[in-house]
């Protein structure tokens, strides 16, 4: 029998493109900031707030050809993806905090559903949870706005569902002392690091990539699956986040770079509480 391979063509005569996924193939490296409060069982406690200052690699790496959907109610899609894979560890110790392999998809409008061009990333967290995230994109003229993220947790149950915890679960988020390096306020709002970063930088262009697990896109979400540990101590239940691709003029003014800044946001619920755990970074382009 003989075999059939599917080989690449060349980048003129691909087909479709990465749209706004075109700057992300290569290596970034980079500094950010890591808030996860985490049960803490272990140590007789309801829950451990730990902060790290980061160091992470995040590759890119293009998917060789066009991907085919095929199609039953319209006729078939065609769109192109890249493979990454993020590594975080701490800043200080160098023990790794994160590892995860995934790809980015940027699809085509579609009307069966009727849907918008949208970008999708795909995970995997040796946790035990893989997700589904999808969104839009856009592209605007210099820097990026970035808004708080606040990481008070909220009840998840019961009937203060929704409102802020108060009371001794806030003491950590008062009275732990922030990792070297990192900017005051950050426990309140991690995004502060991000602007801190940015806030001599004359950023020519950004494209901006808003994804979350909750986002509805032709009338269905993505998700989180979680193995049933997970489920039954922290539960993953959500991810958000949005990645700044940013276009910067060197000090000089004589050339630019690429960086690539984002937020992330994971609820975990636990203790009939949700507790947010947001990871940020600053990564600049090898």
């Amino acid at each position: 029998m003989e075999t059939v391979f599917r080989a690449s063509a060349p980048v003129a005569d691909a087909g479709p493109d990465l749209g706004p996924l075109l700057e992300l193939p290569g290596t970034w490296v980079g500094d950010g900031f890591n808030l996860i409060s985490r049960p803490d069982q272990h140590d007789n406690k309801p829950f451990f707030l730990e902060l790290n200052a980061t160091r992470e690699t995040l590759s890119f790496t293009p998917i060789g050809a066009p991907i085919p959907n095929r199609g039953s109610g319209q006729d078939d899609i065609f769109f192109q993806g890249v493979h990454y894979l993020q590594q975080v560890s701490d800043a200080a110790t160098n023990g790794a905090l994160h590892l995860e392999p995934g790809m980015w998809l940027n699809i085509p409008a579609t009307t069966d559903p009727v849907a918008p061009a949208s970008v999708v990333r795909m995970a995997t967290i040796p946790h035990g949870d893989a997700l589904l995230a999808q969104g839009s994109s856009l592209l605007v003229p210099g820097p990026p706005q970035i808004a708080p993220v606040d990481s008070t947790p909220t009840f998840s149950t019961g009937p203060n569902t929704g409102q802020k915890v108060t009371g001794p679960y806030l003491d950590p988020f008062t009275k732990t002392r922030l990792p070297h390096g990192i900017p005051h306020g950050a426990i309140a709002n991690p995004n502060v690091v991000l602007t801190e970063a940015i806030s001599k930088q004359k950023i020519l262009e950004t494209t901006v990539l808003i994804i979350s697990t909750t986002t509805e896109i032709g009338g269905s979400a993505g998700g989180i699956q979680n193995i049933p540990f997970v489920v039954k101590n922290a539960n993953a239940v959500s991810m958000s986040a949005i990645f700044w691709i940013e276009k910067v003029q060197t000090e000089d003014g004589t050339g630019t770079f690429m960086q690539l800044q984002y937020t992330q946001q994971v609820m975990l619920d636990f203790l009939g509480i949700n507790w947010p755990h947001i990871q940020v970074a600053t990564l600049v382009k090898q």
